[in-house]
């Protein structure tokens, strides 16, 4: 079990909309190590403009594991997905991935698809749609399970997209898929909105988690609002999962105090089920 907590890479630009630490490596990383993180799971857009070896070297320097790479910001400061109606597009979204692979490789991390994968939209049929998302899912799995590097599919609130919003509809798509690289994770703040039962779902398909997200109910850091994270941590270790659980929240008010926030919260919550 690690707790992570998420980073931007400094290639993405910087933003208030941004659920991660950002700021020059040398500064996050110390930060974050400084703090207690076992980990990080790094946000990034154009991984070909970083110096990978010494990514790697400052999260070993702070004895940071990276977790995961997240390709969110191909679509979120690139408007790239999966989906798009544009062919063009398409391609180069999944190009994106792919590098974005190549990185996560070097590091020893997987990578997760949240917005990237796309939408629905009225100038296709839901069918044709459809069938671009698993072409390019099964493209981007034979390219990760060559790299050794697994996929995390995210389910994602119908506020940001109509595809793949509930676990079980992830599930569906990762059967369609049928690559062993191509698995799901299971963000906390989505599941608290989108399902019924989130205890249901997380004990129903956890042989298909391979990561998960925290923050509480309204984005900030676990323990700021509602979620009861001691209720929520437990459910998975019933499961038997010992993976990373890493923040993807805002940063209010501000970075340097969530990160101390969700630690100051989730720290003791981990020992105390992970003893």
């Amino acid at each position: 079990m690690k707790l992570c907590y998420q980073v931007a890479t400094p290639d993405v630009a910087i933003s208030p909309a941004v659920t991660a630490f950002q700021g020059d490596l040398e500064y996050t990383f110390g930060s974050l190590g400084e703090l207690g993180y076992d980990g990080v799971e790094l946000m990034t857009l154009n991984p070909l403009q970083l110096d990978w070896d010494q990514v790697k070297k400052e999260a070993e320097k702070n004895k940071l594991d990276i977790a995961l790479v997240c390709t969110g910001e191909i679509f979120g400061q690139l408007n790239l997905s999966f989906m798009d109606k544009d062919a063009e597009k398409r391609a180069e979204a999944r190009k994106r991935v792919k590098e974005i692979i190549d990185f996560a490789a070097h590091l020893g991390a997987i990578i997760n698809i949240g917005r990237v994968r796309g939408q629905f939209c009225n100038e296709l049929p839901r069918e044709v749609s459809y069938g671009y998302a698993i072409e390019a899912f099964k493209e981007i799995s034979d390219y990760g399970g060559k790299k050794n590097v697994k996929i995390a599919l995210e389910n994602v609130t119908l506020m940001q997209t109509n595809f793949i919003n509930t676990i079980e509809e992830a599930v569906k798509v990762v059967k369609d898929v049928d690559n062993e690289y191509f698995k799901i994770m299971m963000d906390v703040f989505h599941m608290n909105i989108e399902e019924k039962n989130m205890f249901e779902m997380i004990e129903k398909y956890a042989e298909y988690n391979i990561h998960v997200h925290l923050a509480d109910n309204n984005r900030r850091y676990p323990g700021h609002c509602g979620l009861d994270f001691e209720k929520i941590i437990n459910a998975f270790k019933q499961t038997g999962y010992d993976g990373a659980f890493c923040t993807e929240i805002f940063q209010i008010p501000d970075q340097e105090t969530a990160a101390r926030g969700a630690m100051e919260h989730l720290r003791p919550i981990l020992n105390k089920i992970y003893k």
